[in-house]
């Protein structure tokens, strides 16, 4: 789930650094949230509403022994946020059925033990076109050159222009007005990880125990967006499509360890490595 920028700034929170066993505990909700993604995505056919989705989510979480993290925060009604097309983030599940063709963004959080993890992934339903596979890809690899950037002695700048770079070299725009975030003892910590350079936190140093929810939030068309009416939801202004992919990762003495994946250290836990 993406902070949101009113609300980060209003709180204005020394960053809280991660032990052993805040990451032993992180890195359990990492894995989970990862199976969830991955269930999830296998889920995501023609005819399956978003309010059956969200159950199944809850169920996988609940027993693989975590919390959903999300369910009554801030008062969302969800278990996970689910965001169908030109829907960026915070979609609401419900009695909409997914069609083929669809792209949907799953975002999904997970508590161990009162340590969190938080990741996201697009899927396409059933068989998508060219152009919404283009964008997926970009997406996804604009958050493994985001990570790659995430070591100690770099900056949240060297994250926020490694997405910027990436994702406007392939014509899509980052949303400006949702970004990412501190993570691990709340669901939303100092600092903010913007998608573009220029955010207010970009001068922060990285140093090891930080944890950060990196997630670009990448559109087809124009950078800007709406919220719904239902006080969550944000849709691109201009309709064009939207993905998002998401990983939480903590700093290390010598880089960075991705949390929201199957394998442990040692497994292929960095994307682009």
């Amino acid at each position: 789930m993406t902070a949101r920028r009113s609300k980060a700034r209003r709180e204005k929170r020394a960053i809280r650094l991660k032990d052993k066993q805040d990451i032993a505990r992180m890195r359990r909700a990492g894995r989970i949230v990862a199976l969830v993604l991955e269930r999830l995505g296998k889920a995501a056919v023609p005819g399956i509403t978003t309010g059956e989705l969200d159950r199944l989510a809850a169920e996988l979480i609940v027993s693989f022994g975590a919390e959903p993290t999300f369910y009554g925060l801030y008062g969302y009604p969800g278990h996970v946020c689910i965001s169908i097309n030109d829907e960026v983030v915070h979609g609401i599940p419900g009695e909409r059925m997914l069609k083929e063709g669809d792209i949907v963004s799953f975002d999904v959080g997970a508590t161990v033990e009162g340590r969190i993890a938080d990741g996201a992934a697009t899927f396409g339903v059933g068989a998508i076109d060219a152009e919404a596979e283009k964008l997926l890809r970009a997406t996804r690899k604009a958050l493994e050159k985001g990570i790659v950037q995430a070591r100690p002695g770099n900056r949240v700048a060297d994250i926020s222009a490694a997405v910027q770079r990436h994702v406007e070299a392939n014509g899509y725009s980052v949303v400006r007005q949702l970004v990412g975030h501190g993570v691990g003892h709340e669901a939303h910590e100092p600092p903010q990880v913007p998608n573009f350079v220029g955010g207010e936190e970009c001068d922060v140093e990285l140093v090891p125990g930080m944890g950060l929810a990196i997630e670009p939030m990448v559109n087809q068309g124009g950078h800007e967006v709406v919220q719904e009416d239902d006080g969550w939801t944000y849709r691109t202004q201009d309709g064009s499509l939207s993905a998002h992919f998401e990983h939480t990762i903590v700093i290390t003495e010598d880089g960075c360890e991705v949390l929201t994946v199957r394998e442990g250290p040692g497994g292929a836990s960095r994307p682009g490595s």
